[in-house]
């Protein structure tokens, strides 16, 4: 027996064979998938109109609450309206006379045009009378027109909302005298509802969008089909949806961007003229792509890449091409085929010509994925952009 122990020694048993490391995969399916890209942007009024004091006159009283909506017509302010009545009731009196005068004028004339054949009246008288009838006639005309602009006038002393929306602060107060000169500023009214959203794209991105739909890897949308989601101080989405209203033809040689324009529906007006928003533009789709989760693309000297998990569970790399983030997620456009098991954690034990044992990741892994994940995605985000 001490022998056959001694000879047991000499020979050690051979060790365990090694267990795959453990990974999780995320299965990729090539499907439509819609670009969106954040930008930042600031918010301003659909129209803007100023309320000045078209008359002179000293203001009498405010009509309306401040920072309150208002209608089209509605009044505002009311100016001391007793100069400009009494004007008026001086182009009624100039009329009058010059009505009475007119018809002196007419009466003459027509007899001395009913006397001309009979010799009574000379053609120089005649045409001396037909010409007082035409002047006092336009005088006429001139009398009317002064009354109609005392009206107008005196229309005035009553200051409108030229438009609907919000009436913002009083300019002046009661007892100044306005409209001495030039227009007095009385207060400005703004529509917010809807509200325009201005920002800027940089000019590379969209050669680059259009190329891409030159080549049908990508969709372009254009006109109201290019959705603008408005992103709060706080990142949350705000609940309404706009459209892209207006992109401009040049370039701004400054900062190398277009300047876009969204208008957004703002019923509550909960957005605010002068706001800086995040903008959350949608205007193109990768006709096909496949989500790859942040934790899954890699990044070294020659791009990106990604461990796919292959049939045989070896481990394989593959060089992807990468359009935009979308969301928690890599939009890859290229080097991946349908149905791979890209690996999402773990990576750290996975090598190339490995074997490993891949499970299912769970959906929470964007959430918790590992440092090496993070710093890829991170470098990644900024190539693409």
């Amino acid at each position: 027996m001490l022998a056959l122990l001694a000879a047991g020694c000499s020979h050690p048993l051979p060790p365990p064979p090694a267990t795959a490391p453990q990974v999780g995969v995320v299965e990729v399916h090539a499907q439509p998938v819609p670009l969106t890209r954040n930008l930042v942007g600031r918010l301003s009024a659909t129209r803007s109109a100023d309320v000045r004091a078209r008359v002179a006159g000293v203001l009498l009283k405010r009509l309306y609450v401040e920072g309150s909506d208002v209608k089209a017509g509605q009044p505002l302010f009311e100016i001391d309206p007793a100069p400009l009545r009494a004007a008026l009731d001086g182009a009624l009196a100039a009329l009058a006379q010059a009505e009475a005068t007119a018809a002196n004028a007419h009466i003459s004339a027509q007899r001395s045009r009913e006397l001309l054949p009979s010799g009574l009246v000379s053609r120089s008288d005649l045409d001396n009378a037909e010409a007082a009838e035409r002047s006092t006639a336009a005088a006429v005309s001139q009398a009317k027109a002064a009354v109609g602009t005392a009206r107008i006038n005196l229309g005035y002393a009553t200051v409108t909302a030229p438009i609907s929306g919000r009436a913002g602060q009083q300019g002046v107060t009661e007892g100044a005298l306005v409209g001495q000169g030039t227009p007095t500023l009385l207060t400005t009214v703004e529509q917010i509802d809807p509200i325009y959203v201005n920002f800027d794209e940089p000019a590379v991105d969209i050669e680059r969008l259009r190329r891409a739909q030159a080549a049908g890897n990508i969709t372009v949308a254009s006109g109201k089909q290019v959705r603008v989601q408005v992103l709060l101080a706080d990142g949350a989405p705000y609940p309404h949806t706009g459209t892209l209203d207006f992109l401009d033809v040049s370039v701004d040689p400054a900062t190398g961007a277009v300047a876009l324009r969204g208008i957004v529906p703002n019923p509550d007006h909960l957005l605010l003229p002068g706001m800086f928003v995040g903008v959350r533009l949608s205007s193109a789709e990768v006709n096909r792509g496949y989500l790859v989760p942040q934790a899954g693309l890699q990044r070294d000297a020659s791009g990106p890449y990604v461990l796919v998990a292959g049939p045989d569970n070896k481990v394989l790399e593959k060089r992807v091409t990468t359009e935009a983030l979308e969301g928690p997620d890599w939009v890859v456009t290229a080097g991946l085929a349908d149905g791979d098991r890209v690996i999402v954690s773990g990576t750290q034990n996975a090598r190339p010509g490995t074997s490993v044992a891949a499970v299912p990741a769970p959906a929470d892994t964007d959430a918790a994925h590992d440092a090496a994940g993070v710093a890829a995605g991170t470098g990644n985000a900024g190539a693409a952009r």
